[in-house]
């Protein structure tokens, strides 16, 4: 009875948990994803013309055979340097793909945005990004098991499952705005506070007939971050952050700060990277990285704090990021607005 009894405690934690936090993909190191946060991130990196990263988070491995594998490949670029005397464009890509659970669920995802950012005098920055993409969402249902298969003894895959699933796959095209406003304080402090909408365009999402009486469509998602960066001295540049994400009655909110060591002495070309997050009533995620020139490799754990650690030894999940950023030419460039770096 205790056996059975533990394993509805873990059902309706993991449904608990899907519900706050996994309505839409997401990365511990959110600033590691910046066009999945907001899309006025789109070329917003001042001290070079492009980037590109790649994601990978593996979710669940204790408690589930076939864990949950968040990826993604994104790139952007700053356009039109030449053209404004105080501003410029940004344009990136995403590519996002997911894979849930025992019934196969994925969910890919890709996204084309554009921003605009102006600088307001010599010390602010004011940015403007929207994206569009397309989602495709597929399951395969004769993986699953339902109550009406129970007969007692154990699940038969052979009875009818009672449920009325008509579609095994669902797509639809999705749309994002985001504001970010970016303040330098000196060469040694700067605050970027950014928000954004996501789904403002409600797609219907579901696998079941439409419905008069089920509303289907996707609800909207409001993200706001705060982060700041300080150089304490020629050795140390802090960076703390904080995220909110907020979709019909779940948030999310990750808060925590990372700090950059400057190991080389010559301009910060090798850095150790330290950190340490808090996701709420979730995890506590300890972060780790190096960077080399202009690739920045960052490994984060996050260790289970709420119930379900019971069963999964709070090995909660485990995330990588790889950044590369460059220069056209390779030959430097000229910033419009002021950084904080070795």
């Amino acid at each position: 009875m205790r056996k059975y009894l533990q394993y509805i405690i873990l059902a309706v934690s993991l449904m608990v948990i899907s519900a706050l936090q996994a309505q839409d993909l997401h990365f511990s190191q959110y600033f590691n994803a910046p066009l999945l946060v907001n899309p006025a991130n789109t070329g917003f990196n001042p001290d070079y013309d492009y980037r590109v990263g790649g994601n990978y988070r593996n979710q669940w491995a204790g408690v589930l055979n076939n864990p949950y594998k968040t990826m993604s490949l994104w790139g952007d670029a700053q356009l039109f340097n030449n053209r404004f005397e105080n501003g410029w464009v940004g344009l990136g890509g995403t590519l996002y793909r997911d894979e849930a659970g025992t019934g196969s669920l994925t969910s890919t995802q890709g996204y084309v945005s554009a921003a605009y950012h102006q600088m307001l005098g010599y010390s602010s920055l004011l940015s403007f990004g929207a994206n569009i993409g397309f989602v495709n969402k597929r399951i395969d249902i004769s993986k699953l098991s339902f109550d009406n298969q129970w007969n007692g003894k154990f699940f038969d895959i052979n009875a009818g499952s009672g449920e009325s699933f008509v579609y095994s796959g669902v797509g639809y095209f999705d749309l994002q705005v985001g504001l970010n406003y970016a303040l330098f304080l000196s060469s040694k402090a700067y605050f970027n506070l950014g928000v954004s909408a996501a789904h403002i365009n409600r797609p219907q999402e579901s696998f079941f007939a439409p419905s008069s009486t089920v509303d289907t469509r996707v609800p909207i998602r409001f993200t706001t971050f705060l982060n700041g960066s300080f150089k304490i001295d020629d050795n140390w540049i802090v960076n703390p952050n904080i995220y909110v994400s907020q979709s019909t009655n779940s948030t999310e909110t990750v808060i925590g700060i990372n700090a950059n060591r400057n190991l080389s002495g010559d301009g910060g070309a090798q850095q150790l990277i330290i950190g340490a997050y808090y996701r709420n009533a979730d995890a506590i995620i300890p972060m780790i990285g190096y960077q080399q020139d202009d690739i920045k490799i960052t490994f984060n754990y996050d260790a289970t704090t709420s119930n379900l650690g019971s069963f999964n030894g709070r090995q909660g999940a485990y995330e990588i990021s790889i950044v590369k950023s460059g220069v056209y030419g390779g030959n430097g460039k000229a910033i419009k607005c002021p950084t904080v770096k070795f």
